[in-house]
């Protein structure tokens, strides 16, 4: 029976997943459109799924005065947010089924009292007694009386090295669990990081929108003005008030959009799911770190968490097989009792048993070496797919870093492009005020502007994005986080 309990601990242990939970956060940036058609930049988003999507409320905990920072953020997510609270469980369900392995390699103690009245029919059990006394007989019934047993028990599995095995297996299943809770934390950092810095870049969208906005009112009324004194004609008013309505239908799309991005953030870091609270930090860009790509390679295989998860996993079914090549191997078992039996407590004597078994599996219809099957095809994968984190490994640090570099080249010519496009607006409007030029030049212009304050915005946002992608690709990101991002 208990090698039966110990097959099935094993397939458990084989078939059970590292976590439970599903859940994925996915970052990406693509030379596409976004908000500005003026060049392709990189525009950063972010896929978050599954329970990394939700969370638990942080306001009881950690009470919220109205202002978020990027830090606070993070630090909420990393406790209520449900991508780690659900792993965490997962780590210790894993610990506990470790636990249960080996209770198979402990002693097993035990005591119970019984106390029986009884009555035997002799003549039933076989048993008769001839005298050959005349008039002597012996009755076929025994009884009543009583019967008292106090006794312990202890049986212990003295050599078995398929429970061996299978112990060690489920403990490098729970490091492995450990590990990927860890990983959680880091994809959870990634998840509010990037949640933030899409927060930070709206918000200063809808500034930049409410400046064009500004602008294009005024626009609007010099243009009014002129036309009354007969100066412009009424297809500048036209013009000018059309650009002005635009740019606020453009404002409300943008004030929507970010109020939407907050309500997600506050999902992602326990607090009410509304956008009536403020954030505090800027981000504003900063050089990343000196890091050669080399290093950073060796030092995402050394660290990151998803690796070491697999790792474990990759030994723990090692030890399955182990488990499954042992069962055909002889175990050895002992078993033992003492205690007092009697009519009476008083008159009770101690009596013991010692029992050593050895058991030898001879033929169990091929189930062993179908179990060395399928522990197998399970190594075989699992190292498989060892290979492949490994390289993904590396072609996330690889890709995070391009990113890195391309996002700073960007900003640089970002800024350079919003400086002249400034620049130009106000040349061309001291041409207009001059009656040197249309209407229509200084809403070009504005609009050459708005799209390069937009470029410049983006840029920022995807060189941020791009360093919070590095620090999740290297590893750590939830210790390592100021290390590429400032962190007021």
């Amino acid at each position: 029976m208990k090698r039966l309990v110990l097959l099935a601990l094993l397939f458990a242990i084989g078939t059970r997943r590292v976590s439970a939970q599903t859940g994925s956060v996915t970052a990406t940036q693509l030379p596409v459109p976004g908000t500005t058609t003026s060049v392709n930049t990189l525009n950063p988003a972010i896929q978050i799924q599954g329970p990394f999507a939700g969370s638990a409320s942080s306001t009881d905990a950690m009470p919220f005065a109205g202002q978020l920072s990027l830090r606070d953020a993070v630090q909420r997510g990393l406790a209520y947010n449900l991508g780690v609270i659900g792993l965490l469980e997962d780590t210790h369900q894993a610990q506990g089924q470790a636990a249960v392995a080996r209770s198979a390699l402990l002693p097993h103690l035990s005591a119970d009292v019984t106390e029986v009245r009884q009555q035997i029919n002799l003549a039933a059990s076989g048993i008769r007694f001839n005298t050959m006394i005349p008039g002597l007989d012996v009755p076929a019934l025994v009884g009543p009386f009583n019967v008292i047993d106090i006794r312990a028990r202890l049986s212990q599995h003295v050599v078995d090295l398929a429970a061996w095995q299978t112990y060690r297996s489920a403990q490098a299943t729970a490091l492995a669990s450990d590990w990927v809770a860890q990983d959680a934390r880091d994809l959870v950092v990634l998840a509010v990081g990037g949640e933030y810095l899409q927060v930070v870049a709206s918000r200063a969208r809808v500034a930049s929108a409410r400046a064009q906005v500004e602008t294009a009112d005024a626009l609007y009324q010099q243009t009014s003005q002129q036309r009354a004194v007969g100066v412009v004609a009424q297809i500048d008013v036209n013009r000018s008030l059309i650009e002005s309505l635009t740019q606020r239908q453009r404002l409300v799309s943008l004030q929507n959009e970010l109020a939407k991005q907050k309500i997600g953030l506050a999902r992602l870091t326990g607090l009410p799911p509304t956008d009536q609270y403020d954030i505090a930090d800027e981000v504003p860009f900063s050089p990343a770190p000196v890091l050669g790509i080399d290093e950073a390679i060796a030092q995402a295989l050394d660290r990151r968490a998803d690796l070491r998860a697999a790792t474990a996993q990759l030994q723990a079914t090692e030890r399955q097989r182990a488990a499954a090549r042992s069962q055909r191997l002889p175990s050895i078992s002992l078993n033992a009792d003492y205690g007092a039996i009697g009519t009476t407590v008083d008159n009770a004597r101690g009596t013991f048993a010692i029992a050593g078994a050895v058991h030898v599996p001879l033929w169990e219809g091929g189930r062993a070496a179908g179990e060395v099957q399928r522990a197998d095809a399970a190594l075989r994968q699992r190292r498989a797919n060892l290979e492949s984190l490994r390289g993904q490994v590396v072609a996330d640090v690889r890709t995070a870093a391009l990113d890195v570099q391309s996002g700073a080249s960007q900003v640089e010519l970002a800024r350079a492009n919003r400086e002249t496009a400034r620049q130009t607006l106000d040349l061309t409007r001291q041409r207009f005020q001059a009656g040197v030029t249309e209407a229509l030049d200084v809403i070009r212009s504005q609009e050459a502007l708005a799209g390069a304050e937009l470029d410049y915005i983006n840029s920022v946002f995807a060189h941020n994005f791009a360093k919070l992608a590095l620090a999740r690709a290297v590893g750590g990101a939830a210790d390592n986080l100021s290390r590429f991002l400032v962190l007021p």
